[in-house]
């Protein structure tokens, strides 16, 4: 198997159904004809991408602290195949029961996107791309943009529910 090319397409695809997501926040934008208006789980969902976008800057250009195993020499820590697949994956996670009501479907979608993930993961290791150090610390940045995002958006919309 081309693990390089596998994972590849796993990024795109996430990449993909990040774009579900700006579409519907765009629409709903226009709908209502205000921005204030726009769920806030799609509202808040730019500020962890431009954390991890300000991640990746960082330390691909200023702190380089590993390289990829194949000796290439490129900066391999964190990896962003897993960064941004685990971002993405989980961004959708904790925003999708907004828009699908069926517990069954949720769960199925959280599954499938949990295999995918596993599957960056191990294969960008597979791919000779990244160390299991590398793997682990996209990880730990997705898990932290996740709960920015969940303080921000998720938490912040059932406290505005429980208000009213």
């Amino acid at each position: 198997m081309n693990w390089d090319l596998a994972t590849d397409v796993i990024l795109y695809a996430s990449f993909a159904i990040l774009a579900v997501f700006v579409i519907l926040g765009i629409c709903q934008w226009i709908k209502r004809k205000s921005l204030k208006k726009v769920d806030c789980q799609l509202l808040w969902m730019p500020l962890p991408l431009a954390l991890m976008a300000i991640t990746y800057v960082i330390f691909d250009k200023f702190l380089i602290l590993n390289t990829r195993p194949d000796g290439s020499g490129e900066p391999s820590f964190p990896s962003t195949h897993v960064m941004v697949v685990a971002t993405i994956f989980l961004l959708v996670a904790l925003a999708i029961p907004t828009y699908i009501k069926s517990k069954l479907a949720c769960t199925t979608l959280d599954i499938i996107m949990l295999a995918f993930l596993v599957l960056v993961s191990v294969g960008r290791i597979f791919a000779n791309q990244h160390w299991l150090s590398d793997v682990l610390g996209g990880l730990a940045f997705a898990l932290i943009f996740a709960v920015i995002y969940y303080l921000t958006a998720i938490r912040r919309k059932k406290h505005a529910q429980h208000l009213h």
